[in-house]
């Protein structure tokens, strides 16, 4: 009994220093504007993990958009769903580079669709933006990084910014005020199993 209750002291103790910590950082963190989120690695769930922070947006009544890059040639739950929370959609819709195999055509589809993110960029009613595999775009020189860049830094003050997709350039982890790397370690697909309605799309 009496170590039950030295254990659950010591626990005390230790979530009251915890506590104290946390509470400093949040007193520090009061500036209040849009970030720019970044969300890259090789691994399951970085569209996933974007089109979650449009959902809470949606939930808190912000006004929302999503730009998508690559996908687009199949059905999308995402798209289904937010569109009739008045989220508006910009999809690229050709698919995998490597099912087009037709660079001229594909630099001209990402060059029509970054025209409306732009647009996007520059409108202080649109609260946040998700750019999904836009990471691409840039590795590939589909689009003019400096231009994409210059447009991010330069949007409205309190619009947020989402950023998906594998090896995100340098300069885009420079400006980004959040960036996660998602890693994998297993994949249902490379062992066979074919990408799941609802799950993986």
């Amino acid at each position: 009994m009496v170590d039950e209750v030295m254990q659950q002291e010591r626990h005390q103790a230790r979530m009251q220093r915890l506590k104290a910590k946390v509470d400093a950082k949040i007193q520090a963190a009061q500036e209040e504007r849009g970030i720019v989120i970044v969300i890259t690695g090789n691994g399951k769930g970085k569209s996933t993990s974007g089109f979650g922070t449009v959902a809470r947006a949606v939930g808190h009544g912000l006004t929302t958009a999503v730009v998508q890059f690559i996908k687009g040639t199949w059905a999308c739950g995402e798209r289904d769903l937010l569109e009739k929370s008045g989220c508006q959609f910009h999809v690229m819709a050709t698919g995998f580079t490597w099912e087009t195999q037709n660079k001229d055509a594909d630099i001209a589809a990402a060059e029509k669709v970054w025209a409306e993110g732009k647009k996007l960029l520059a409108d202080p009613n649109v609260d946040l933006i998700l750019f999904d595999e836009l990471t691409y775009m840039l590795s590939y020189k589909y689009l003019d990084i400096d231009e994409v860049l210059d447009a991010i830094v330069n949007r409205p003050e309190n619009q947020h910014v989402v950023v998906t997709g594998r090896g995100a350039h340098k300069a885009l982890i420079e400006i980004a005020d959040t960036v996660s790397e998602v890693q994998s370690i297993k994949h249902a697909f490379e062992a066979g199993i074919k990408a799941q309605k609802g799950v993986d799309w």
